[in-house]
């Protein structure tokens, strides 16, 4: 049988990069999920800090079936970790946003010290390291110590969920074939079912496969009714996983934009940073349940996971609301040479994980990429390899990047993924208002055979500032009522656009911001970070 063990309580934390050989008693005492930067850079936060921290925690060996192994899971630790128990050095593992697991039964003692180094400070390889919001350290999502025995579902390659469905929709004839497929340690039979069926497949080479036919197939269909089905699967040594997914058809057109199970169906919503004014990005599922709550209440249908992996749990929410979802890897502002094989890593990691929700319908590629340094051959190369990776690992969804708007319409980069999207702010850094607008057309004109969509629009507000004659740049929350006004003509005028996504729906720290009465706070969003103003524009939505 498989247990899974909270490990969140009884943590040492401490600003140091030595490795103690004890529990250190004067170290703070911390429980997960936990960043050391939840006010940094804030109002009334201290300066903002990066750089190593140590996380300790003391525990006696679990009791594991013979032959059973024992594997620490990571849900998200930012941005470098290097994890030693009992002072053997196991892991080390680059990116902050994805979940990752190391099997520690081999150094097991009857008292053990587990002690993991995160550092979030810079680097030339480590996505992200140059962008419009805050790098936070920490173990900031759940630790948990999954017990198995020794026949089991894979863990460790990649976060894997140890199984993986894919579900072909046929409309006409209302059914849908569901292939499970699951990765295990040797060989033997597995026992599949889904949907009331029940079928077994002997593994070979660790891989063993089902395939399902629904009939009366019930669709995932947006937020309309986002119906999930349950596959799961079970060895002979009682491991067992299991999975949500939804049956439904995804679709692009230049003309209709975006197609679910066979019809037109606007994509309009926001987009989102995952932390909070207080906790940072330390956030438990009540914070996610909020978060999601407020983006029904505004009535979107899509939202944009930006501009990195969230958590499982948001991901979920997605599925059993009915969101459309975009995810996305860090790859953005500044390409770093040193930097392809992480964008690759995170990308495997970004797919192979989130493969099963079927909220999500593309993979972002990179935001904005070309910003400092142009583009390059290398930025080319890197961003042909990331495509031929995400549809090697998925055959079902296309790539996507956004593109800032100074890239040139006809750039050979835009061409690399199979959807772009613009982020555009006409009217507020620059320019005027109806110059997006005339964006749009000018770019469906020249380019009628393909998909594009309006990835980030925005205009800062303070809710403290107001004004009966409000003008571009002045952060009042009467400026950014008039900036939404005039972009939601323009997006309803444009019904092809395939997509767009508000910037942002919740402020969110940047620690490089002192602007409109505020230091360290983006403040496009349409609620205020801590969730307890909803701004004028909100209510346009």
């Amino acid at each position: 049988m498989r247990h899974i063990i909270d490990f969140n309580t009884g943590w040492r934390f401490a600003k140091t990069a030595e490795v103690p050989i004890s529990l250190p008693d004067s170290w703070e005492a911390v429980t997960l999920p936990h960043t050391w930067n939840a006010v940094d850079g804030q109002d009334g936060g201290n300066d903002y800090w990066r750089g190593t921290a140590m996380y300790c925690k003391a525990f006696p060996k679990p009791e594991l079936e013979e032959g059973g192994r024992a594997v620490l899971e990571f849900l998200g630790a930012a941005m470098t970790t290097d994890i030693w128990v009992n002072g053997d050095h196991l892991c080390h593992h680059e990116g902050g946003y994805s979940t990752f697991r190391v099997d520690v039964t081999d150094v097991l003692q009857e008292e053990n010290l587990l002690c993991v180094a995160v550092d979030n400070s810079a680097n030339d390889h480590v996505y992200p390291q140059k962008a419009d919001f805050t790098f936070y350290g920490g173990l900031y999502r759940a630790v948990n110590l999954i017990n198995v025995p020794a026949a089991h579902f894979e863990l460790c390659k990649d976060g894997t969920p140890g199984i993986k469905v894919t579900p072909v929709v046929d409309l006409e004839k209302k059914s849908a074939s569901a292939i499970v497929e699951t990765w295990q340690t040797g060989e033997g039979e597995v026992t599949f079912s889904t949907a009331g069926q029940i079928k077994t497949a002997v593994s070979e080479s660790g891989h063993a496969q089902a395939e399902f036919i629904i009939e009366n197939v019930r669709l995932w269909d947006g937020v309309e009714d986002p119906y999930l089905y349950t596959a799961s699967a079970k060895l002979d040594s009682g491991d067992e996983v299991s999975v949500c997914f939804g049956c439904r058809t995804i679709g692009f057109d230049p003309e209709k934009g975006f197609l679910l199970n066979g019809r037109a169906y606007p994509l309009r919503g926001v987009s989102r940073h995952q932390d909070r004014e207080g906790l940072g990005n330390a956030l438990t599922l009540r914070e996610h349940q909020e978060d999601m709550e407020i983006i029904r209440e505004i009535g979107a249908t899509t939202v944009r996971l930006a501009h990195y992996q969230h958590a499982q749990e948001f991901y979920d929410l997605c599925d059993e609301n009915g969101l459309i979802a975009w995810a996305e890897i860090p790859y953005i502002t500044q390409h770093m040479p040193n930097g392809r094989q992480n964008t690759l890593d995170q990308m495997r990691e970004l797919v192979t994980q989130c493969y099963n929700h079927p909220s999500i319908v593309c993979w972002g590629l990179s935001n904005e990429i070309s910003v400092s340094g142009g583009v390059t051959d290398d930025l080319m190369e890197n961003h042909q390899l990331l495509n031929n990776l995400c549809h090697k690992l998925d055959k079902t969804r296309p790539t996507v990047m956004a593109h800032a708007f100074m890239l040139e319409q006809d750039s050979p980069l835009i061409s690399i993924a199979d959807m772009a999207s613009y982020n555009l702010y006409f009217g507020w850094y620059l320019g005027e208002l109806a110059q997006n607008d005339r964006f749009f057309d000018e770019y469906h004109t020249k380019f009628p055979d393909r998909v594009i969509g309006f990835s980030e629009y925005g205009a800062d507000a303070n809710p403290q500032f107001q004004s009966a004659a409000p003008e571009q740049g002045d952060y009042s929350e009467s400026y950014q009522c008039a900036y939404h006004e005039h972009l939601l003509h323009c997006i309803e005028e444009r019904p092809w656009l395939w997509a767009t996504h508000v910037w942002n729906l919740f402020d969110f720290a940047a620690d490089g911001r002192d602007e409109g009465g505020k230091h360290g706070v983006n403040q496009k969003g349409l609620v205020t970070m801590d969730r307890k103003v909803k701004k004028d524009a909100f209510y346009l939505y």
